[in-house]
């Protein structure tokens, strides 16, 4: 797919991808908070997709008004006696009769669901859209079977078929996905191999590409390549003189460039396209929590065929969904850490420029790309939110903690200035994103 927006301009382009995906993220984030607080006995005046001057609303039979507001930069849930947003805090009058249906006079597990839902939410919305991948595209067989074939350069020679059964490469044999990368280890680096395969319950020996060839698999959103318009199904023919035939090739090229442009001949569908890029420096992460600097160009491997799969049940792809979000989560403790004890640079830390450039590119990618992206950035906004900063989710269910412990809330002055304090450290993190954004 060209891309969602393709009549727009760039910039429009962007502007418009980022504006879907944070309204649909704010939505269920709000709609986190509205439901656990209706539900939990408070009362929602307001729940605002935007900001600023209404354009349209509607009130429902509870009395709550649905709105659209001029500014699509996020939005809000206003419930009875804030003058603000669901998490401000900042009261107003209210009929003392009716202090059970605010957001103060709640019990105060009343006010921790409310305020916790959010960043549920979002996780929740993440995990459906993981599930429904999984369901959608099914899981690899056990057998190494070939599924569907795609399309390649005419140098490489692919003789096979969907339902082949992998036996043997190179004169390897396979018995298991995971042989072909080990099987790879010991070939020569050439467009194409023997292949033993299973076709029909008889053995034969046919040509076929390289168990891990010179094709995109996947692009990463906000990447060198994602920026040079590269795409998944792009095969990479030429690095500046020297012919790929297989991926791990690559590497060496770009960290011998070290950030120096690189001229990429790239075949799509039929035609050949130069391309140039450069190398961008990255902290990733060691299997022993360490990290390691390295020039990356933001691109993973992918097959001339697609695996057979076969179907998996909603449990199943909902466990695995949980777990997807699990990990993201993890991620991000860590990559904060490293960030805070100094392991990692501050370059890592990105601003709304540089996430909505990444959403356009997303959209660009293809309406499925662009899906997945909005379930890791709800993951994100989630996580975000629930960091204990006053003015935050987070914050609140600091606050409400406290109050368990003690048996009251903090003073009116104490939360004031630890919520300006709050206030303070999240606006200077969004400019010092916003710098990053510019600078690295």
């Amino acid at each position: 797919m060209g891309g969602l927006l393709a009549g727009l301009g760039g910039g429009i382009w962007t502007l418009a991808a980022f504006v879907i995906a944070l309204s649909v993220i704010v939505a269920v984030h709000e709609f986190g908070h509205y439901i656990v607080g209706r539900w939990s006995g408070i009362r929602a005046e307001v729940f605002s997709i935007g900001f600023g001057p209404r354009l349209f609303s509607r009130r429902d039979r509870r009395g709550t008004e649905w709105q659209v507001a001029a500014l699509p930069l996020g939005g809000y849930v206003r419930f009875l006696g804030d003058s603000n947003a669901a998490s401000a805090g900042e009261g107003v009058a209210v009929d003392p009769a009716l202090r059970r249906q605010t957001l103060d006079g709640a019990p105060l597990w009343a006010r921790s669901a409310t305020v916790a839902a959010g960043p549920v939410f979002n996780f929740i919305l993440s995990t459906l859209i993981f599930a429904g991948f999984l369901l959608v595209q099914g899981v690899p067989v056990e057998a190494p079977t070939v599924g569907a074939v795609l399309p390649a350069p005419a140098e490489v020679q692919n003789q096979l078929r969907p339902g082949d059964e992998i036996i043997g490469v190179g004169g390897r044999p396979v018995g298991e996905w995971r042989d072909l990368l080990t099987v790879t280890e010991t070939l020569p680096a050439a467009p194409s191999q023997d292949w033993r395969v299973r076709r029909d319950g008889v053995e034969t020996t046919v040509r076929g590409p390289d168990p891990l060839p010179n094709r995109i698999g996947g692009v990463a959103p906000g990447s060198a390549a994602a920026q040079a318009g590269l795409r998944a199904g792009d095969v990479i023919l030429r690095i500046d003189e020297t012919p790929i035939h297989r991926f791990d090739q690559i590497r060496p090229l770009v960290e011998a460039a070290a950030g120096a442009p690189l001229s990429l001949l790239i075949w799509r569908d039929g035609t050949e396209i130069d391309v140039t890029l450069e190398p961008r420096q990255q902290d990733l992460p060691l299997a022993d929590g360490g990290y390691e600097k390295r020039w990356l160009i933001g691109i993973s491997g992918g097959s001339y065929f697609e695996p057979a799969t076969t179907s998996v049940g909603p449990l199943t792809a909902l466990w695995q969904g949980v777990g997807q979000v699990g990990s993201i989560i993890m991620s991000s403790l860590t990559g904060l850490w490293a960030m805070i004890s100094g392991q990692i640079g501050a370059c890592n830390l990105s601003g709304a420029l540089t996430i909505a450039e990444t959403t356009g590119q997303a959209a660009d990618a293809g309406i499925g790309n662009f899906i997945w992206w909005i379930a890791i950035l709800s993951v994100a906004i989630g996580f975000l939110n629930l960091l204990p900063i006053p003015v935050l989710d987070g914050g609140h269910l600091a606050f409400y903690a406290y109050e368990s412990i003690t048996g009251r809330p903090p003073s009116p002055r104490i939360m004031g200035l630890l919520t300006s304090i709050g206030l303070a450290l999240v606006l200077g993190l969004m400019i010092f994103g916003l710098s990053n954004d510019l600078r690295c």
